[in-house]
């Protein structure tokens, strides 16, 4: 797909107003393909844009609707919401890998269905937005897919698996589970961090995520989901 096809089939069939089609080219063009086609651009700088947007609407959001919440439980739920999960949860929905530009190797390796990649584009699109139009527009296009998520986490039991799981340590034995870092890959603005939980120099699970706290809460809730071999190790 042509790189102006793949923009204006994207804003066409999601019925995104725009007025400069070109932010909306680039949002959609991974690095794999810049680099293959000399493109001179790709979408990270967005990326890096629509990250910071992202956050501050759902902290706005939290601190307009939540005003009984204190800080520490509003930054919990704000983690918990603006996730890569999340992020590729609305990927779907609008169907964001098909018009994705990719590099042949990248293409070959299932990048369409990649978690980090469908992301990265995802907060690009929301860069996009915002510099096409403004707060408001970006504002509505993410509460559109979010607010009720942002509702079920802020007003249920939101989750953190890490206090969780160390509670279930705890109350059984002395030693605690820890966590190391085990791999750092992509750009300085966008980085993703791989974190693994361990008990008694026993690696039980291994999590991934934007931030190394992301990451922790990420594999201790797979501990958490089966403790089969926790049981076996306590």
């Amino acid at each position: 797909m042509r790189l102006k096809d793949s923009a204006h089939r994207f804003l066409a069939d999601n019925q995104i107003p725009y007025q400069d089609e070109k932010l909306f080219s680039m949002a959609l063009i991974h690095p794999s393909y810049a680099q293959e086609n000399k493109a001179g651009h790709n979408n990270q700088r967005l990326e890096f844009l629509g990250d910071a947007v992202l956050n501050f609407v759902t902290a706005e959001y939290l601190y307009n609707h939540y005003p009984d919440k204190a800080e520490g439980d509003l930054t919990k739920i704000r983690a918990r919401v603006v996730c890569e999960n999340a992020l590729v949860e609305i990927a779907g929905y609008i169907n964001l890998g098909t018009y994705i530009l990719l590099g042949r190797g990248e293409e070959k390796s299932g990048g369409r269905q990649r978690k980090s990649i469908l992301a990265d584009t995802m907060e690009a699109v929301i860069g996009a937005i915002y510099l096409d139009q403004g707060i408001q527009p970006a504002r509505d296009f993410i509460l559109k897919h979010l607010e009720e998520t942002i509702q079920q986490t802020a007003e249920g039991e939101f989750r953190d698996f890490k206090s969780r799981l160390q509670e279930i340590v705890q109350a059984r034995c002395s030693n605690n589970v820890y966590y190391e870092t085990i791999e750092e890959s992509g750009p300085l603005h966008a980085k993703v961090f791989k974190v693994g939980v361990y008990y008694e120099k026993h690696l039980l699970a291994s999590g991934s995520g934007r931030s190394k706290k992301e990451a922790e809460q990420c594999a201790a809730e797979k501990v958490l989901q089966d403790l089969t071999l926790l049981n076996r190790l306590l």
